[in-house]
Protein backbone atom coordinates (compact mmCIF):
# COMPACT_ATOMS: atom_id res chain seq x y z
CA UNK A 1 0.00 0.00 0.00
CA UNK A 2 1.85 3.17 -1.61
CA UNK A 3 1.43 6.41 -0.82
CA UNK A 4 3.40 9.53 -2.08
CA UNK A 5 3.70 12.82 -2.69
CA UNK A 6 6.35 14.18 -4.90
CA UNK A 7 6.11 17.19 -2.03
CA UNK A 8 6.29 15.42 0.87
CA UNK A 9 9.78 13.40 1.73
CA UNK A 10 11.01 11.57 5.02
CA UNK A 11 14.43 12.04 5.83
CA UNK A 12 15.42 8.79 7.37
CA UNK A 13 19.16 8.30 9.10
CA UNK A 14 20.82 4.91 9.76
CA UNK A 15 22.21 5.11 13.67
CA UNK A 16 22.78 3.64 16.79
CA UNK A 17 26.05 1.58 15.38
CA UNK A 18 27.81 1.92 17.84
CA UNK A 19 28.51 -0.67 21.01
CA UNK A 20 30.35 -0.88 23.94
CA UNK A 21 33.53 1.54 23.98
CA UNK A 22 33.26 2.01 19.85
CA UNK A 23 31.12 4.65 18.79
CA UNK A 24 29.66 6.02 15.66
CA UNK A 25 28.68 9.32 14.20
CA UNK A 26 26.98 11.89 15.65
CA UNK A 27 23.27 10.41 16.42
CA UNK A 28 21.87 13.34 18.75
CA UNK A 29 23.32 16.07 16.45
CA UNK A 30 21.67 14.73 13.46
CA UNK A 31 18.25 13.61 14.88
CA UNK A 32 17.53 17.64 14.59
CA UNK A 33 17.68 17.35 10.96
CA UNK A 34 16.09 14.26 10.18
CA UNK A 35 12.30 12.88 10.50
CA UNK A 36 13.05 9.43 10.89
CA UNK A 37 15.66 6.94 13.10
CA UNK A 38 16.68 3.56 11.87
CA UNK A 39 17.85 2.47 15.36
CA UNK A 40 20.37 -0.39 15.10
CA UNK A 41 19.34 -3.70 17.08
CA UNK A 42 22.24 -5.63 18.19
CA UNK A 43 23.14 -8.10 15.54
CA UNK A 44 25.30 -5.99 13.15
CA UNK A 45 25.83 -3.07 15.42
CA UNK A 46 24.19 -1.04 18.51
CA UNK A 47 23.68 -2.73 21.98
CA UNK A 48 21.06 -2.22 24.83
CA UNK A 49 21.86 1.10 26.53
CA UNK A 50 22.71 2.46 22.97
CA UNK A 51 19.38 1.56 21.84
CA UNK A 52 17.56 2.96 24.69
CA UNK A 53 19.66 6.24 24.53
CA UNK A 54 18.48 6.80 20.87
CA UNK A 55 15.05 5.86 21.69
CA UNK A 56 15.09 8.33 23.95
CA UNK A 57 16.50 11.00 22.61
CA UNK A 58 14.17 10.33 18.97
CA UNK A 59 11.27 10.29 21.46
CA UNK A 60 12.48 13.98 22.66
CA UNK A 61 13.10 15.40 19.48
CA UNK A 62 9.85 13.92 18.07
CA UNK A 63 11.50 11.80 15.52
CA UNK A 64 9.76 8.47 14.13
CA UNK A 65 11.19 5.28 15.80
CA UNK A 66 12.49 2.67 13.57
CA UNK A 67 14.43 -1.11 14.07
CA UNK A 68 16.67 -1.61 11.72
CA UNK A 69 17.49 -5.38 12.05
CA UNK A 70 20.98 -6.65 9.81
CA UNK A 71 22.85 -10.07 9.68
CA UNK A 72 24.65 -11.18 12.87
CA UNK A 73 27.61 -9.87 11.79
CA UNK A 74 29.01 -7.31 14.60
CA UNK A 75 33.19 -7.77 12.58
CA UNK A 76 31.76 -6.73 9.35
CA UNK A 77 28.91 -4.41 10.60
CA UNK A 78 26.22 -6.42 9.07
CA UNK A 79 27.81 -5.19 5.22
CA UNK A 80 29.43 -9.23 4.43
CA UNK A 81 26.49 -11.12 2.40
CA UNK A 82 25.53 -14.44 4.57
CA UNK A 83 23.68 -17.74 2.97
CA UNK A 84 20.42 -17.97 5.23
CA UNK A 85 17.47 -19.49 4.62
CA UNK A 86 14.28 -17.28 4.89
CA UNK A 87 13.37 -18.95 7.48
CA UNK A 88 16.68 -18.07 9.13
CA UNK A 89 15.90 -14.37 8.12
CA UNK A 90 12.48 -14.05 9.22
CA UNK A 91 13.48 -15.12 12.94
CA UNK A 92 16.29 -12.88 12.94
CA UNK A 93 14.14 -10.13 12.13
CA UNK A 94 11.38 -10.74 14.39
CA UNK A 95 14.09 -11.18 17.31
CA UNK A 96 15.69 -7.62 16.39
CA UNK A 97 12.04 -6.01 15.94
CA UNK A 98 10.45 -7.16 19.39
CA UNK A 99 13.87 -5.95 20.94
CA UNK A 100 13.45 -2.34 19.94
CA UNK A 101 9.73 -2.04 20.75
CA UNK A 102 10.43 -3.29 23.74
CA UNK A 103 12.68 -0.31 24.55
CA UNK A 104 10.21 1.75 22.42
CA UNK A 105 7.10 0.98 24.35
CA UNK A 106 9.43 1.06 27.60
CA UNK A 107 10.03 4.68 27.22
CA UNK A 108 6.53 5.41 26.34
CA UNK A 109 6.66 5.70 22.59
CA UNK A 110 5.71 2.96 19.56
CA UNK A 111 7.55 1.47 16.76
CA UNK A 112 6.73 3.47 13.89
CA UNK A 113 8.84 1.41 11.14
CA UNK A 114 11.50 -1.25 10.19
CA UNK A 115 14.36 -1.09 7.85
CA UNK A 116 16.96 -4.25 6.84
CA UNK A 117 19.98 -2.98 6.95
CA UNK A 118 23.57 -3.59 4.99
CA UNK A 119 24.27 -6.96 2.73
CA UNK A 120 20.62 -8.17 4.31
CA UNK A 121 18.72 -5.17 3.05
CA UNK A 122 20.65 -5.42 -0.51
CA UNK A 123 20.54 -9.25 -0.58
CA UNK A 124 16.19 -9.01 0.41
CA UNK A 125 16.20 -6.19 -2.78
CA UNK A 126 16.96 -8.71 -5.27
CA UNK A 127 15.87 -12.30 -3.57
CA UNK A 128 11.68 -12.52 -3.31
CA UNK A 129 11.66 -15.83 -0.83
CA UNK A 130 13.90 -13.35 1.23
CA UNK A 131 11.87 -10.68 1.11
CA UNK A 132 8.88 -12.08 1.48
CA UNK A 133 10.19 -13.68 4.78
CA UNK A 134 11.15 -10.27 6.14
CA UNK A 135 7.94 -8.33 5.45
CA UNK A 136 5.87 -11.64 6.92
CA UNK A 137 8.71 -11.19 10.12
CA UNK A 138 6.96 -7.13 10.18
CA UNK A 139 3.48 -7.92 9.47
CA UNK A 140 3.55 -10.87 12.23
CA UNK A 141 4.53 -8.68 14.46
CA UNK A 142 2.69 -5.02 13.83
CA UNK A 143 0.69 -4.92 10.68
CA UNK A 144 0.60 -1.41 10.79
CA UNK A 145 4.36 -1.08 10.84
CA UNK A 146 5.77 1.21 7.66
CA UNK A 147 8.01 -1.13 5.80
CA UNK A 148 11.17 0.43 4.71
CA UNK A 149 12.40 -0.73 1.19
CA UNK A 150 15.03 -0.28 -2.00
CA UNK A 151 12.95 1.94 -4.22
CA UNK A 152 11.17 -0.44 -6.68
CA UNK A 153 12.82 -3.09 -5.54
CA UNK A 154 11.68 -7.21 -4.11
CA UNK A 155 11.19 -5.38 -0.51
CA UNK A 156 8.31 -3.10 -1.54
CA UNK A 157 6.77 -6.00 -3.99
CA UNK A 158 6.78 -8.27 -0.95
CA UNK A 159 5.05 -5.73 1.79
CA UNK A 160 2.66 -4.40 -0.99
CA UNK A 161 1.43 -7.86 -1.42
CA UNK A 162 0.73 -8.61 2.58
CA UNK A 163 -1.01 -5.32 2.54
CA UNK A 164 2.29 -3.88 4.46
CA UNK A 165 2.76 0.09 3.84
CA UNK A 166 5.50 0.07 2.20
CA UNK A 167 8.55 3.26 1.53
CA UNK A 168 10.34 3.27 -1.35
CA UNK A 169 13.77 4.31 -0.22
CA UNK A 170 16.08 6.38 -2.30
CA UNK A 171 19.68 7.39 -0.95
CA UNK A 172 21.79 10.61 -1.37
CA UNK A 173 25.16 9.32 -0.82
CA UNK A 174 25.44 6.37 -3.02
CA UNK A 175 24.97 5.76 -7.05
CA UNK A 176 22.86 3.35 -8.98
CA UNK A 177 23.20 0.72 -11.36
CA UNK A 178 21.11 0.21 -14.19
CA UNK A 179 18.84 -2.08 -12.27
CA UNK A 180 17.73 0.30 -9.76
CA UNK A 181 20.35 -1.36 -6.90
CA UNK A 182 23.22 0.30 -5.09
CA UNK A 183 26.44 -0.01 -6.73
CA UNK A 184 28.20 -1.95 -4.36
CA UNK A 185 30.37 -0.19 -2.06
CA UNK A 186 33.80 -1.25 -3.13
CA UNK A 187 32.91 0.30 -6.42
CA UNK A 188 34.80 3.39 -8.13
CA UNK A 189 32.10 5.84 -7.70
CA UNK A 190 29.72 4.11 -5.28
CA UNK A 191 29.94 6.59 -2.32
CA UNK A 192 29.13 10.39 -3.17
CA UNK A 193 30.93 12.30 -0.82
CA UNK A 194 30.17 15.77 -2.01
CA UNK A 195 27.24 17.10 -0.90
CA UNK A 196 25.91 19.75 -4.38
CA UNK A 197 26.37 16.14 -6.33
CA UNK A 198 24.20 14.79 -3.63
CA UNK A 199 21.61 17.11 -3.53
CA UNK A 200 21.10 17.30 -7.67
CA UNK A 201 20.65 13.79 -7.42
CA UNK A 202 18.09 14.10 -4.32
CA UNK A 203 16.15 16.75 -6.47
CA UNK A 204 16.26 14.12 -9.84
CA UNK A 205 15.17 11.45 -7.84
CA UNK A 206 12.28 13.58 -6.69
CA UNK A 207 11.19 13.99 -10.02
CA UNK A 208 10.81 10.32 -10.79
CA UNK A 209 13.99 9.33 -12.25
CA UNK A 210 18.29 8.91 -11.03
CA UNK A 211 21.38 9.10 -13.24
CA UNK A 212 23.10 5.61 -12.94
CA UNK A 213 26.89 5.36 -12.89
CA UNK A 214 26.58 4.42 -16.95
CA UNK A 215 24.72 7.08 -17.52
CA UNK A 216 21.75 5.71 -18.15
CA UNK A 217 18.12 7.32 -16.26
CA UNK A 218 16.57 4.97 -13.81
CA UNK A 219 13.06 5.30 -13.01
CA UNK A 220 12.60 5.97 -9.03
CA UNK A 221 10.05 6.70 -6.05
CA UNK A 222 11.05 8.60 -3.74
CA UNK A 223 9.19 8.63 -0.35
CA UNK A 224 11.89 8.26 1.93
CA UNK A 225 15.51 9.58 1.88
CA UNK A 226 18.58 8.06 3.14
CA UNK A 227 21.35 10.24 5.40
CA UNK A 228 23.88 7.48 6.54
CA UNK A 229 25.15 8.67 10.11
CA UNK A 230 27.81 6.70 9.71
CA UNK A 231 29.79 8.32 6.81
CA UNK A 232 32.46 11.60 6.89
CA UNK A 233 30.63 14.49 7.17
CA UNK A 234 27.07 13.06 7.86
CA UNK A 235 26.02 16.00 9.82
CA UNK A 236 27.06 18.43 7.27
CA UNK A 237 25.22 16.49 4.31
CA UNK A 238 21.76 16.07 6.45
CA UNK A 239 22.30 19.94 7.25
CA UNK A 240 22.52 20.88 3.50
CA UNK A 241 20.15 19.04 2.20
CA UNK A 242 17.28 19.57 4.52
CA UNK A 243 18.10 23.18 4.29
CA UNK A 244 17.58 22.95 0.31
CA UNK A 245 14.84 20.64 0.46
CA UNK A 246 12.98 23.47 2.65
CA UNK A 247 13.87 25.87 0.26
CA UNK A 248 12.30 23.89 -2.55
CA UNK A 249 9.06 23.79 -0.53
CA UNK A 250 9.94 20.01 -0.06
CA UNK A 251 7.36 19.14 3.06
CA UNK A 252 9.55 16.68 5.57
CA UNK A 253 7.34 14.24 7.51
CA UNK A 254 7.71 10.83 8.30
CA UNK A 255 5.40 8.52 7.14
CA UNK A 256 2.49 7.32 9.42
CA UNK A 257 2.05 3.93 10.77
CA UNK A 258 -1.72 2.72 10.77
Amino acid sequence: MNTNNASTLDLNCDMGEGFGAYKMGNDLAILDHVTSANIACGFHAGDPPTMRRLVAAALAKGVAIGAHPGLPDLQGFGRREMKISPAEAYAMVLYQVGALAGFAQAAGGRLNHVKPHGALYNMAAKNRPLSDAIAQAVFDFDPGLVFFGLAGSEMIAAADALGLRSANEVFADRSYQDDGTLSPRGDPGAMIEDADQSLAQVRQMLKGSVRALSGAEVPVRADTLCLHGDQAGALDFALHIRSALTADGVALQAPVRS
